[in-house]
């Protein structure tokens, strides 16, 4: 049993083995641990502050709170998710991720330029376009490298198995 092992083990190239470990390590874990439970928790301190009020809140006030709760709701399902898997993931968890970052800055850039649009100055409506466009931007940055990662580590993982074969 154990030679088997060993030779599987010689057939795996160094580089995806350490590709591989870093996706399933304690440490990548506790993040997504990390990332489930603040979206959680976010959702639910939202969710309990909204119930609670004494007054109806305004139309605007309950959407924004129905949007915030359905990111941390959104973030503690994508962990959840990433946590059920046994395996490796070959990045997919990294694109998943990126992709829910793009939206929620994308949807917060969004409301908050409209937001500052009907409230605010025009330095104010600047600031906050700017600000959204550098989170997108950033968003956007992350998902091209998690894409690369990914196409990275299924090259890595087909060329083992055409060796293989």
């Amino acid at each position: 049993m154990s030679e088997h092992d060993d030779a599987a083990r010689r057939a795996v190239p160094e580089e995806l083995e350490r590709a591989l470990a870093a996706e399933v390590s304690l440490r990548s874990r506790m993040r997504h641990v990390a990332v489930g439970l603040a979206g959680g928790c976010g959702a639910a301190l939202i969710t309990v502050l909204w119930v609670t009020e004494p007054h109806p809140l305004p139309a605007r006030t309950q959407a924004a709170f129905a949007a915030l709760i359905a990111v941390g709701l959104a973030w503690a399902a994508f962990a959840g998710w990433v946590l059920s898997r046994r395996r490796p993931l070959f990045a997919r968890d990294r694109v998943l991720g990126a992709r829910l970052a793009l939206a929620v800055s994308v949807g917060t850039c969004a409301a908050g330029t409209a937001l500052a649009a009907t409230r605010g100055t025009t330095a104010e409506i600047l600031a906050t376009a700017l600000t959204g466009g550098v989170l997108i931007a950033a968003a956007g940055l992350l998902l091209a490298r998690a894409h690369a990662r990914r196409r990275e580590l299924l090259r890595l993982r087909d060329t083992l198995r055409d060796s293989a074969a």
